[in-house]
């Protein structure tokens, strides 16, 4: 069988004597989107910053297509084509789209030595990007900060793409867009696992999770302690988790 893109084993992450993750285990696949779901303080963020490089791991190990990487930096994970999209976007407002993608990695040609940016080229591969994500954005040129949310997270996408991600991380990237946006986003989501790309959505909103989700996992103060195919669930389930409710839960804490 063809190993996972993304498999993480027993992954713990200790900050002295606060334990932020116990022993996680989870499996990512290329073409799904995965919801990651819990409370504030669960372990969702620590999770993700050990998996894209910014925390290194206390214990456990983390596989990419079946073989073991050590990732010391954002940087590894991205050579790994891991790439993550926060909420804030970083963004500069004041450049064009192009510019916002091409981001410190810009197309160059040397004229004697002096180096000039290939416009048209850089210009040319980010309306590909845009049309690939269906993103209805004209004008690669235009600046980031005439655009709307969800075109923003477009453009974010994008620069995820140009390098060469094959897995996409996305940090409650519908939060305060309003619902035409929010839809639009959601549809960057879907399209980006239909391409063959793996998603992972953190999202408290759940209404959005059931629409976009292949699977959801939920953690809890430091534990993964559930995942379910979406098709096997419902928002009741899953809130009985996030809350504790949920007799697998209580049986678990108990025994902890």
């Amino acid at each position: 069988m063809t190993p996972p893109l993304i498999e993480a084993r027993q992954i713990s992450k200790r900050f002295g004597a606060l334990t932020a993750l116990n022993a996680v285990d989870l499996t990512i696949r290329s073409g799904e989107v995965l919801a990651l779901l819990g409370d504030n303080g669960a372990g969702k963020s620590t999770f993700i910053k050990v998996l894209s490089g910014a925390h290194p791991a206390s214990d456990g190990e983390i596989l990419v297509d079946g073989r073991p990487v050590h990732f010391a930096s954002p940087q590894d994970a991205a050579e790994a084509g891991i790439a993550t999209i926060f909420q804030e976007l970083a963004l500069s407002e004041n450049l064009s789209i192009a510019e916002n993608v091409f981001l410190g990695r810009e197309m160059t040609r040397n004229v004697l030595g002096v180096p000039f940016l290939k416009r048209r080229a850089m210009k040319r591969q980010v309306t590909g990007l845009l049309d690939e994500l269906d993103a209805h954005i004209s004008d690669p040129e235009a600046p980031v900060g005439s655009l709307s949310g969800g075109q923003r997270q477009a453009v974010a996408i994008c620069r995820a793409l140009n390098l060469d991600a094959r897995l996409v991380i996305m940090d409650e990237p519908t939060a305060a867009l309003a619902v035409a946006e929010t839809r639009k986003v959601l549809q960057l989501v879907r399209r980006l696992a239909d391409s063959g790309r793996a998603v992972i959505l953190i999202s408290h909103n759940m209404h959005d999770v059931f629409e976009v989700a292949d699977r959801i996992a939920v953690f809890r103060r430091g534990r993964k302690i559930a995942e379910r195919e979406r098709r096997a669930t419902d928002p009741e389930e899953i809130v009985s988790f996030i809350t504790g409710a949920h007799p697998d839960v209580r049986a678990l804490e108990m025994q902890s």
